[in-house]
């Protein structure tokens, strides 16, 4: 299945980022409204509306427990449809939502719909592709998701301006509507008759009990966790750090945006490098910069406010660039020696790396009031930890092969 001809192969790359990016539409598009929703829903406080943003990977960690497995049971291509119709009745609420508590529920929700295709995502290509070539159709995939966030934020504050914040969630709900049917129509199911495994209490055990016989499977999964958790600290505060600290309310979709493109071309350069210089040498350089960019950040601008826009954007570009290269070889890595429970195996990946992430961004971002500081120092912790686990785990598989 390596092999496809590159029409059949654009198009399956596109429809999996699309699939994809329907999670990056639903956060991003919401960022220039959380004040106009905390306003509505009577939740002025900008750290409590940070929850609009973490509560969704909540969802996404935990949906994935359960569409991972039944995915192995009854097929990639029913759970998504599954996924989509629930993601359809979280919006309704968020719609309607009159408080924070009833919109964090929605979000919630949101989440558990989308860790359908976003989860289901990875199993397809997992079933169709292994080893470098699969990190290397993972980074086109990942580049082409990126352009979502690019224009995310663009289109919700058009969206915004022109019409209410209730708006963002039917553009959301239309966009999942066309990929959801251009999926129906164009997408085969990837799990054969044969691999699948009837659903039993002991399905979610017994994939569990194989996920954590791989040491690199484990160790991959928690340096995802870790940069992620890093990087949702950013997602969540961003609004707030350029809105309210630097006074960018116009600007702030563009700089976003600017931001993301750093992301998505890092990523599409891997999808060349990483079958010339294979995953885990790719990962280790790009742990370094993390790592180093960080501590720079930290060293020079410890207990002063915040530097001047330019020097903050050149700072998280720098960061963000190498993000192109730690996430999706991360997951790759992880995903590598569990292809025969893909389904299972990418739930308990995403939901580990969501459980580790969450926390981090929820502690992080409680912090970041009138400073960045606390943002680049989560970064260069996050980053340093990675860092550790993937020399301990370097050492070990040195030494298995020895």
């Amino acid at each position: 299945m390596q092999k496809k001809s590159s029409k059949k192969q654009f198009e399956f790359v596109a429809l999996m980022a699309s699939l994809m990016s329907i999670v990056a539409l639903t956060i991003d598009a919401l960022l220039p409204a959380i004040s106009h929703i905390g306003e509505a829903i009577n939740s002025v406080d900008p750290t409590r509306n940070q929850l609009l943003i973490t509560m969704i990977f909540l969802g996404l960690g935990v949906g994935q427990l359960f569409f991972g497995p039944l995915s192995d049971s009854y097929g990639r291509k029913p759970i998504v449809y599954a996924g989509f119709t629930i993601f359809a009745l979280a919006s309704v609420i968020c719609v309607n939502a009159t408080s924070l508590e009833v919109m964090i529920v929605g979000r919630i929700f949101q989440g558990v719909g989308l860790s359908a295709p976003r989860t289901i995502t990875i199993s397809i290509i997992r079933d169709l592709y292994k080893g470098d070539y699969m990190a290397k159709i993972m980074s086109f995939v990942t580049a082409f998701f990126i352009l979502i966030p690019v224009i995310a934020p663009a289109v919700g504050k058009a969206v915004l301006d022109n019409y209410n914040w209730q708006a963002i969630f039917y553009v959301q709900l239309l966009f999942a509507l066309i990929v959801s049917i251009w999926f129906w129509k164009r997408q085969e199911e990837t799990l054969k008759p044969e691999f699948k495994i009837p659903f039993t209490r002991s399905v979610f055990v017994d994939g569990l009990k194989e996920f954590v016989k791989h040491k690199e499977t484990v160790a991959f999964t928690l340096i995802s966790g870790l940069i992620t958790g890093a990087f949702l600290v950013y997602l969540s505060s961003a609004q707030h750090i350029f809105e309210d600290q630097f006074n960018l309310v116009e600007e702030f979709p563009y700089i976003f945006a600017g931001l993301a493109i750093s992301i998505g071309s890092a990523t599409f350069l891997n999808g060349t490098l990483v079958l010339r210089f294979g995953m885990r040498k790719l990962i280790f350089l790009s742990l370094c910069a993390f790592c180093s960019i960080g501590l720079l950040y930290v060293i020079l601008f410890w207990g002063d406010a915040n530097p001047s826009l330019p020097v903050l954007i050149v700072f998280l570009a720098a960061q963000f660039f190498c993000l192109g290269f730690i996430w999706g070889n991360s997951r790759s890595v992880a995903m590598e020696p569990i292809g025969h429970i893909a389904g299972v195996g990418a739930a308990i990946n995403g939901f580990v790396a969501t459980v580790v992430s969450i926390p981090i961004a929820t502690l992080i971002g409680s912090y970041i009031d009138t400073t960045v500081l606390p943002l680049f120092l989560g970064l260069a912790v996050c980053g340093s930890l990675s860092l550790f686990i993937f020399m301990s785990i370097k050492k070990t598989r040195t030494a298995a092969l020895a």
